[in-house]
């Protein structure tokens, strides 16, 4: 995919012993950028002052904080789970997230689920932003009895398939053509959808599944879509391209350098996958 760069528009049992305190941050809880990553050595101390049951709490607190924050699809700021559960256990922070990180992998292996296989990632190392992602399939039984993530799934993928066959960037007037084509209008109120254009333009934006880029020196101002952080680490785009097909009524290979592209994709992410189950 094109990597065109543009500016976006677009966020227990035993108490007995008690964590130590901590010099490494800031003042301010919401300021994550004077926070000091703890190193191995500090960590290793912070562990000998807690028990295995506290560590243990805190990084169940953690987790459930990750699955409720992440029902929205926002990406979760490292400076949010400071402030709001690790609190007094920053010393031992990047234990924590190893743990949560591996809790759900286990989870993964354990349920053995491709669909609903939770990983959590890092999407911005510098803002240090977290998601879960899970391997997005194909939508199945599109109809009007389907749940509205369904719905919207299926939407999402029309959009991201667009963008993917027409090399990286789309603009909006195209995205709104394709779906007034599918009898989505977007100057009418979807019964689904609803606002369908602040659908795409700020909760799929939001949650980072699409970026909504300004193209420079147009007037009026127009815009034009990309791939979003969430969807190149959550979305195949081998089944992307499979979906295009299927509409087109035409075999993947057709396109040969999306089909290159996808495949190419797909073996960087098993290979990533088998590394990290070493």
């Amino acid at each position: 995919m094109s990597q065109r760069k543009r500016v976006s528009t677009s966020q227990s049992s035993s108490q007995n012993k008690r964590p130590a305190s901590l010099s490494l941050t800031a003042t301010n809880d919401d300021d994550d950028s004077m926070f000091t990553l703890p190193s191995t050595s500090q960590v290793l101390k912070g562990l000998e002052n807690l028990t295995e049951e506290q560590v243990y709490q805190k990084t169940a607190e953690v987790l459930q904080y990750f699955l409720v924050r992440d029902q929205k699809k926002i990406p979760i700021r490292r400076a949010d789970i400071m402030k709001h559960v690790v609190k007094d256990y920053r010393n031992i922070y990047p234990e924590i997230i190893k743990r949560t990180a591996r809790t759900l992998d286990q989870v993964r292996h354990i349920i053995d689920l491709q669909v609903f296989g939770l990983k959590l990632v890092e999407i911005d190392t510098k803002n240090h932003t977290y998601i879960l992602i899970n391997k997005l399939e194909e939508p199945e039984g599109m109809t009007s009895s389907s749940g509205p993530a369904n719905l919207k799934s299926g939407l999402l993928f029309v959009v991201l398939g667009l963008i993917f066959m027409k090399g990286g960037f789309v603009r909006e007037n195209l995205i709104w053509n394709l779906l007034k084509k599918l009898h989505v209008d977007i100057g009418q109120k979807h019964n689904d959808f609803g606002d369908v254009k602040k659908l795409i333009t700020e909760e799929f934006v939001r949650q980072r599944y699409l970026e909504y880029v300004k193209i420079p020196h147009t007037e009026p101002v127009e815009h034009e879509f990309c791939w979003g952080q969430r969807a190149d680490v959550e979305v195949s785009k081998v089944k992307i391209l499979e979906l295009m097909a299927q509409l087109h009524k035409d075999r993947p290979e057709s396109w040969s350098q999306q089909y290159k592209e996808a495949h190419s994709a797909l073996s960087t992410s098993s290979q990533a996958t088998s590394s990290s189950q070493r």
